[in-house]
This record gives C-alpha cells, structure tokens and sequence, in this order.
C-alpha cells in the first residue's frame, strides 16, 4: 500500500471536507484548454494589437491561415442578450465560423458523426473580446452557444454556403435535450 504524498493531502484540520474532489488539469500553463478538438474543428486565437493611436486591431479571418478552404459566402452578426442560449443545430453541408466580437459566449460542440473518430466528444470554448479566436465548425457538428455576461454579446459567422431562404441548411433540436451530453447552466450570467 502507497503512502500519499503529504503535500497532497488536504486535512479536516486544514479544512477539508468529506466527499471533496481536487481538480485535474484541465489548462496548460499557456491557458489552453486541455480537450481534444472535435475532428475537423480548428481553433485559431489571435491576438488584439494596439493600435499607436489608440483602440486596437483583431485579425477575424485570413485565407492565409490555411483553416480550410477559405471560401466565404455570407457573414453574419448575432447579437446575444445577457444569459441567452441560441442552438443547438447543425448543418448537412455548411461549415460555419465563429468569431466572438463582442463580450464573451460559451461555444459548445457536439460531434454526431457516427464515421468520426471523436464520435459522441463534447468540446466547450469561452471566447470573445478579451480572448478572440475563429472557432470552425464542419457539418454534422452540433453547436450551440450561451452569453456568459451580464451585457450584450455579438458574434460574427463566416459561412462557406450563404443561407438559403427557400431550403435552410439548418437542422434544430431543443436546448434540453438528451440526444447531447451538454446541459447549459440555467439563470442569470456570471457578473
């Protein structure tokens, strides 16, 4: 029988409570997340540069990144009130591109694709403003997203196929449902 390790023992005496559980890394020390990404999901975060004048400068897209195959048929902005969920839905053919541009929203994913080899893998990203990164999500990959501040919350899409009026490429299912192992934190957002 191991002896634990005594710097790793957190006592009653030290205020330890019956039934606590330590946290496993889930960060590097770069503050990346320590998930393996959904096949075909690519997370590109970039950084805010000041601008000698004062403001900043994000890059959202560039072909040269060499992401995908760069093509871009529609952008759109989604403008997310404090604590709303928007989701989940997936598409057949489209591949989307988040880009959170204001505040910070919570993207979740969920790969549905029996032939992939993260069938059934959950992914969950915090980005926006103060951490900017394009998130792209391939078709077949469910995605919903939550505002998780107190204020307005925008995202930008950079989709390959442009929204079809007459025939959507949008595929819906209820936020509270058990066909995803995701359940979204109801109530009012972190302040």
């Amino acid at each position: 029988m191991s002896v634990p390790d005594q710097d790793k023992i957190f006592s009653a005496a030290q205020g330890g409570l019956p039934e606590m559980q330590k946290d496993t890394q889930s960060i590097t020390s770069d503050w990346i997340a320590l998930q393996p990404e959904i096949d075909g999901v690519l997370v590109r975060e970039v950084k805010n540069v000041a601008k000698p004048r004062g403001g900043t400068l994000t890059e959202v897209f560039r072909k040269d990144w060499r992401l995908d195959a760069g093509v871009i048929d529609q952008v759109f902005q989604s403008i997310l009130e404090p604590g709303q969920i928007s989701g989940w839905h997936a598409h057949r053919v489209t591949t989307d591109r988040i880009f959170v541009n204001w505040g910070l929203i919570k993207i979740v994913l969920f790969d549905a694709r029996k032939g992939s080899r993260t069938y059934g893998a959950v992914n969950t990203f915090q980005f926006g403003l103060i951490r900017p990164a394009l998130v792209i999500v391939p078709p077949g990959v469910w995605h919903a997203v939550q505002n998780v501040t107190s204020t307005p919350s925008a995202l930008l899409n950079l989709v390959d196929h442009a929204y079809a009026y007459n025939d959507p490429d949008h595929w819906r299912l209820p936020i509270e449902t058990d066909l995803i192992p995701y359940t979204f934190k109801p109530g009012a957002p972190w302040h």
